[in-house]
């Protein structure tokens, strides 16, 4: 059969997709709990959630996304919920912290790197990711990746209008981009939204802010998979005009396992 909708660009979402990234979150805000119960006050992790996730969403409009962001969220948080009795120490260990997750050690998903080397061999491929420049570059270049990416966008926000114009920089036309990511709404709702195909990976942990609902008028243009060994099969149903991969693994995990209001845990179903 003919390719009828050859795929000229695939692009790759970063954190939570291609390696760990949200678990050093977590292992964040149980550091920061530890240093509330130093300083007497005794909240339990969902109330800690939620307080710290007003903070991080008011804050994006100033941070952005990433460690540094989150970071100083916390030291905001610390400073509200003690009464400002937090101390100098305290408030250390915090930028402490922020270095180690600057610094850790990248671990790939399982099948993450043999689905990009088989990939990179076929097409061009582009890593999207939102966050710090100098951070996401450097876990790019630490996950032993870079080679197989030919372009490399670091972005504040992800958006249609986003995604729109890295392709018209790239001179991509709608039909021949694909895009996989973890988030409904950051990575894959948005490319749907402006014409593109995208693929859903969902993650087993996730911030509740990424949290959206399938749409249905983009329905048609998403892919769900639960891991990434399949992506050559999408792919190649993309490239010959057809709709539906042979026995696919459409369903998403449950959304309702462990939900908390800061950042999401482990969910049935997901990798």
């Amino acid at each position: 059969m003919a390719r009828r909708n050859r795929i000229e660009l695939i692009a790759f979402d970063g954190d939570d997709t291609l390696w760990h990234n949200e678990r050093s979150f977590r292992a964040g805000r149980l550091r920061f709990q530890r240093l509330l119960d130093d300083a007497g006050v005794r909240l339990t992790e969902e109330e800690i959630d939620a307080a710290v996730n007003e903070v991080e969403i008011a804050n994006i409009e100033y941070y952005g996304y990433g460690v540094s962001s989150f970071v100083l969220s916390l030291m905001e948080a610390a400073i509200d919920l003690t009464a400002g009795r937090v101390t100098g120490a305290q408030l250390a260990g915090l930028i402490e912290l922020s270095k180690q997750m600057l610094t850790e050690e990248i671990e790939l998903f399982p099948g993450a790197r043999a689905a990009v080397t088989a990939l990179a061999a076929s097409h061009p491929l582009m890593l999207i990711t939102k966050g710090d420049l100098l951070h996401q570059t450097s876990k790019l270049e630490r996950s032993g990746l870079r080679e197989d990416f030919r372009f490399v966008e670091v972005v504040s926000h992800k958006t249609a209008a986003v995604y729109s114009t890295i392709l018209a920089r790239h001179r991509v036309d709608a039909d021949r981009f694909l895009l996989i990511g973890n988030s409904l709404k950051s990575d894959v709702i948005p490319v749907a939204q402006a014409g593109r195909w995208a693929v859903h990976v969902p993650a087993a942990l996730s911030w509740s802010h990424e949290h959206a609902d399938m749409p249905t008028d983009v329905r048609h243009r998403i892919f769900e998979l639960t891991a990434l060994d399949r992506l050559p099969e999408v792919i190649e149903t993309i490239e010959r005009g057809q709709r539906t991969v042979k026995s696919p693994s459409r369903r998403l995990p449950s959304r309702r396992a462990a939900a908390v209001s800061g950042r999401r845990r482990p969910g049935e179903g997901s990798r």
